[in-house]
């Protein structure tokens, strides 16, 4: 089903939101949830013994992207890595305590960051440790995101070695103004070399992430950014809205914001953005990603199985995602949980014998409804009532009586259609997905906007 752009609609819904990588959004998370929790939680997950999901992030970079909004350690010295990984490994002896490390690992990834930070031995040995404590199963989906600009002489190579069977790389925009004004200079055929040995190394999948909404961007300087990432010829593609929170994150201070596009040209863009790429055969995904028709994601959503976390899309519902490094966060069935965001915080806390558990939250009944609810929505465009029904003993109509009722106005506009006892998100409420969303969110109304992005 294509996706519809009607700027009549964009206009009238747009408005600030969460993405729902998870549900309650992280904004709710608190410290009143803390180490002790996490222990409880990791213990009653083993009785389920679900497989696991594992994060581990990676924070440093050698240069800053002015656009960015990760957290990330600026440094041009590699020897704060060794430090850095030593208490990664610390973190995983204690997480042995409590968590059945035997479940089996069927997704892992290195996010950042730059994980090719780490020099080839670094990788090897940090693998090897994970292997030792964790059992990843042979089919596992193991993904990494790198810097093309900074990768060392067989590094792509030792990646694959230790199992490393995708990637995601960030390429942002290909216009010379544009990069020297987000202070990430890369050159095309960089791209063009990475992507032939990528493939020649035999990665599964690869992934690209663009940003619209960058400084001196246009349509014509975008469209041209498009063709070309068309012609490296992703499995994947993720083209991200650029939020300008200069009070939120203080590196975008760098950027003029008198260069930025004007929303009319945003508009333009992502109108654009989407043609082009569902007229070459991707498949819109969901917001902001693009995936060939073969790839697993949008095999997982033909199939209604398609779900989100923290890194984004996974076909690997049901899974428990522990995270591991500063910043991590950890998503268990009723418990999410996230780790100190400074590494002063994350050493002290590991340097005490305890868990780097900065805050959380534990889910109630309701929430884990509302969350089944959303994520239906948000990932495969569709909810039946009775799938909800049979799986928490409740009546549709009756629990969400109200919600029904407000989404009326957007059944009018031709967003979706309430029929068959089933909400059905049509080709026009796709792009306005996380609007449709947020009726069901419990928290929306109390709030901070300014902590979320426009939803377009």
């Amino acid at each position: 089903m294509k996706t519809i752009f009607n700027k009549d609609l964009i206009k009238k819904y747009d408005k600030p939101g969460p993405r729902y990588t998870s549900y309650p959004p992280a904004t709710e998370f608190h410290q009143g949830v803390g180490e002790k929790e996490c222990k409880e939680k990791l213990i009653e997950s083993n009785l389920k013994g679900k497989p696991l999901s594992l994060y581990f992030h990676i924070p440093f970079c050698e240069s800053a992207c002015w656009f960015c909004g990760c957290n990330v350690i600026i440094s041009h010295r590699k020897d704060v890595a060794r430090r850095y990984l030593d208490y990664v490994y610390k973190e995983m002896d204690l997480l042995r305590e409590y968590l059945d490390t035997s479940r089996q690992v069927v997704q892992l990834h290195w996010g950042g960051g730059t994980p090719n930070f780490l020099t080839n031995e670094e990788i090897r040995e940090f693998f090897a440790r994970i292997r030792e404590v964790f059992n990843i199963q042979e089919d596992a989906e193991i993904s990494v995101e790198i810097d093309p600009r900074y990768l060392s002489e067989g590094q792509l190579e030792t990646l694959r070695e230790v199992g490393f069977n995708r990637v995601s790389m960030g390429l942002q925009d290909l216009d010379p103004e544009v990069q020297r004004a987000i202070n990430r200079v890369q050159d095309y055929g960089l791209m063009q070399r990475v992507m032939k040995e990528l493939r020649s190394l035999g990665f599964k999948s690869i992934n690209i992430d663009l940003i619209y909404g960058l400084p001196y961007q246009n349509p014509e300087k975008f469209r041209k950014t498009i063709e070309k990432t068309i012609d490296l010829d992703p499995d994947r593609v993720a083209v991200f809205n650029f939020a300008y929170v200069p009070w939120l994150k203080p590196l975008q201070r760098k950027i003029d914001p008198s260069t930025l596009p004007p929303p009319e040209d945003k508009l333009t863009i992502l109108e654009m953005t989407i043609d082009i790429f569902q007229r070459r055969g991707y498949v819109f995904i969901g917001m902001d990603h693009f995936a060939k028709p073969e790839d697993e994601l949008a095999q997982a959503q033909r199939e209604g199985t398609l779900w989100r976390n923290f890194q984004g899309y996974t076909t690997k519902k049901g899974v428990d995602l522990i995270g591991i490094g500063a910043t991590s966060i950890g998503m268990l069935y009723d418990g999410y949980f996230q780790n100190y965001k400074t590494i002063r915080e994350y050493y002290l806390a590991l340097d005490e014998g305890k868990l780097p558990i900065m805050r959380g939250y534990i889910l109630n009944q309701e929430d884990i409804i509302r969350r089944e609810v959303i994520m239906d929505l948000m990932c495969n465009f569709q909810c039946s009532f009775e799938k909800i029904e049979g799986m928490f003993g409740i009546d549709f109509d009756e629990h969400f009586s109200w919600e029904l009722e407000e989404l009326k106005d957007m059944e009018r506009d031709g967003l979706l259609k309430i029929e068959d006892r089933s909400i059905r998100v049509l080709p026009e409420g796709r792009l306005l997905i996380r609007n449709i969303a947020m009726v069901f969110d419990q928290y929306i109304k109390t709030a901070k906007e300014k902590r979320f992005s426009r939803t377009i």
